[in-house]
């Protein structure tokens, strides 16, 4: 049984609420107002996050675009699960705050990323490697060229290091190359450039 006010969250007795004077039907129009126009900014920060996250590519490139669209996928499912409940007139509030909550991570994620990489003064360091593969993933919105190279971690064997286009078709698998990898002002390494030794 619907306890609270969809539209503004106060406690209510009866079918409409005290508090901002709508009903049931009233508050789920609002309601679905309010997801749509919020959904539409997390769906543009979310795109956004693509090419921002390519200005200063993070080493760990692969693993975030995954917490990405994990989180991308869960916020929808998380909204279309949230107007199921509201038509059905069933609780909703917690669900809606966490919603809300998770509205703001895309920016905050770009943001982050984009000082991490624009605010690091300190000088990239180098490391000496070897190409051992590469691939080029084409697509319309993130489009990527990435060299595979033996990896300078003690925990990795390899490592996928975004390249430009250029770079890309100068290297080639066999040849050493110099992989700059910036520390990050908020301490997310990233990678500087890729050079001959």
């Amino acid at each position: 049984m619907l306890t609270r006010c969809l539209n503004c969250g106060a406690e209510r007795d009866a079918d409409q609420c005290l508090a901002c004077g709508l009903t049931s039907a009233a508050a789920e129009v609002m309601l679905r107002g309010k997801l749509v126009r919020r959904t539409a900014l997390f769906l543009l920060g979310a795109v956004l996050f693509v090419p921002v996250s390519q200005a200063f590519p993070p080493l760990e490139l692969d693993g975030i675009m995954i917490f990405v669209g994990v989180l991308f996928f869960t916020v929808l499912g998380l909204g279309f699960w949230m107007i199921r409940r509201a038509r059905e007139r069933k609780e909703i509030e917690v669900l809606k705050r966490i919603y809300f909550g998770f509205l703001p991570l895309p920016w905050i994620l770009s943001a982050m990323l984009f000082a991490n990489g624009k605010l690091d003064m300190a000088p990239p360091l180098s490391q000496t490697t070897e190409v051992v593969g590469k691939f080029r993933m084409p697509g319309i919105v993130l489009r990527t060229q990435r060299l595979v190279v033996l990896s300078w971690r003690p925990d990795r064997r390899i490592e996928r290091v975004m390249v430009t286009p250029d770079d890309f078709d100068r290297f080639h698998e066999g040849d050493d190359v110099v992989v700059q990898v910036g520390n990050g002002a908020v301490g997310i390494p990233w990678i500087y450039g890729v050079y001959r030794p």
